[in-house]
């Protein structure tokens, strides 16, 4: 029987943080709560977690703060910002620092659990990976992805920290090299069940991915935009198993 995941909800609100408790335990995980970055540095000191849900506006440190703080700590801890402020630009801004998605209240809490588990799957999760069986190494232009450790190395063998959507798009582009992908095809699969799908997530994290992959200086060019149409790996790939 799989272990259920952990989630952390990190919010002030003591009302949403019980709606969420009860909501996600009864659909199958397990769920802790803090209400400030205080409280979520001691969860996270005394359990292994699985995913965070993150208000924005906390008292002390707001959530913007706390995102950075946990992609720093971790590149694939999947990580949903709620927020009660419909404003586009902290949307942006949110995914900049990491977020993998993004929720504005007030929200069905059947819509974060859709999100939730399109992100477990795009992460491998849920009925187990599939690649991790999976030796297979791809290389481009001196890059190097290995599927079964989920790791992206650079042509001087610098490890790449990529998050889970990161590396979901840098596969998806790599399984059809030199083809142009459809925006919306990508967002599609980017976002899985989702029913309300942020239209720019895909932009922001190819921006993302850019710029991990220009570490070097010689990768501008890799991921083409095709404007009105959607992206394109400009690189050969090699498959190796």
């Amino acid at each position: 029987m799989e272990k259920a995941r952990h989630l952390l909800v990190v919010d002030d609100d003591r009302d949403i943080q019980e709606l969420l408790h009860d909501f996600l335990v009864r659909h199958g995980f397990r769920v802790s709560r803090a209400a400030d970055g205080r409280e979520m540095r001691r969860v996270l000191a005394q359990w292994p977690i699985d995913g965070v849900i993150l208000d924005l506006m906390l008292p002390g440190e707001d959530g913007m703060s706390l995102c950075r703080y946990l992609r720093a700590q971790s590149s694939q801890l999947p990580i949903i910002m709620l927020t009660a402020v419909a404003d586009e630009a902290d949307r942006v801004i949110g995914l900049e620092l990491g977020a993998d998605d993004y929720l504005v209240k007030p929200f069905s809490p059947r819509e974060l659990l859709a999100r939730i588990r399109a992100i477990f799957r795009r992460s491998g999760g849920g009925g187990g990976n599939p690649e991790a069986s999976r030796n297979e190494i791809w290389t481009f232009a001196g890059w190097r992805l290995d599927l079964g450790q989920r790791e992206l190395r650079a042509p001087d063998g610098v490890l790449v920290h990529l998050s889970t959507g990161e590396y979901q798009i840098l596969k998806q582009l790599l399984e059809r090299p030199q083809r142009v992908i459809p925006r919306e095809e990508m967002l599609d699969h980017y976002k899985g069940d989702s029913s309300v799908p942020f239209d720019r997530s895909i932009d922001i994290q190819i921006s993302r991915l850019r710029r991990k992959l220009d570490v070097t200086g010689r990768e501008s060019n890799l991921i083409k935009t095709v404007r009105g149409v959607g992206y394109q790996f400009t690189a050969a790939v090699v498959r190796e198993e």
